[in-house]
């Protein structure tokens, strides 16, 4: 796997070489826009309405919107210079416990591996962690771009995960109709109850799959091969469930009879 980024992790006068790599990847299908009549990929150009003329790339300069039309420019020396000499740190500003951070302010995860000549003092860092129970508050600069992160240790890796800062975060009381007083059964409550217990399970990711890109690729295999793309019947729309308790006792019937299949089919595999 190729390093995304090569710095450091730096701590008081602790300093230790590190190297990036990204933790996730879309597997999203990705199509290209054709014209429609001769299947030409269209090309997007950066074109100026008042000079009736495409911007070559040298012509284009980054503006900031202050009023509606007044525009002033930021050039990119200007934007290098707010990181200084930060560019290629991670600095850890606290080490907090890990379970009380919101997962909300979670972005992206990225692994981060020991650098060139930092093995040692890179499993210092994760194993005190660990000890501690851990993790740390940071500061990371790339492409000139400050973000905020936390670092966290695990059993084989230190893993990094970009946040979001405080101002950046919505607050739920903005969702609408949250809060207020519902009467809820005391029966109602216990079914449901056991409707989470039936359901419940160890996580295990791999049996999560995207159903709507095996049918995406389905499409996609069926025309290079030149079949009809067979489009399946709508289901029938579900009527309104009145009876809530009627629906949770069907409901936990449910899960029970497929937590069986389910036991069955992994006995089943495993005495094969």
């Amino acid at each position: 796997m190729r390093a995304l980024w090569k710095g450091a992790i730096t701590f008081g006068l602790i300093y230790v070489p590190v190297k990036m790599y990204a933790a996730t990847e879309k597997k999203d299908v990705k199509f290209n826009y054709l014209h429609a009549q001769c299947h030409t990929p269209l090309r997007y150009v950066r074109y100026c309405p008042h000079c009736n003329k495409e911007a070559k790339t040298d012509e284009i300069v980054r503006g900031y919107e202050y009023e509606k039309g007044q525009y002033i420019t930021v050039t990119e020396d200007e934007l290098a210079g707010l990181s200084g000499e930060k560019n290629r740190s991670v600095d850890i500003i606290d080490f907090v416990d890990m379970q009380k951070i919101d997962p909300v302010y979670f972005d992206r995860s990225y692994y981060l591996g020991p650098g060139e000549g930092g093995k040692k003092v890179y499993e210092l860092l994760r194993q005190s962690m660990l000890e501690t129970n851990r993790a740390a508050i940071a500061l990371i600069t790339i492409r000139n771009r400050e973000s905020l992160a936390v670092i966290r240790p695990t059993q084989q890796a230190l893993i990094m995960e970009t946040m979001f800062y405080a101002d950046e975060v919505r607050s739920v009381e903005q969702v609408e109709e949250i809060g207020g007083q519902v009467n809820l059964h005391e029966n109602e409550v216990k079914m449901a109850v056991n409707l989470i217990d039936n359901l419940s399970t160890d996580f295990e990711p791999g049996k999560y799959t995207s159903v709507y890109r095996e049918k995406l690729h389905e499409i996609i295999r069926a025309k290079i091969a030149g079949d009809a793309v067979v489009e399946k019947p709508a289901a029938p729309a579900a009527e309104n469930v009145v009876d809530l308790m009627s629906a949770l006792k069907a409901s936990i019937e449910i899960a029970k009879e497929e937590r069986g299949n389910r036991k069955r089919r992994q006995a089943a595999g495993k005495g094969s």
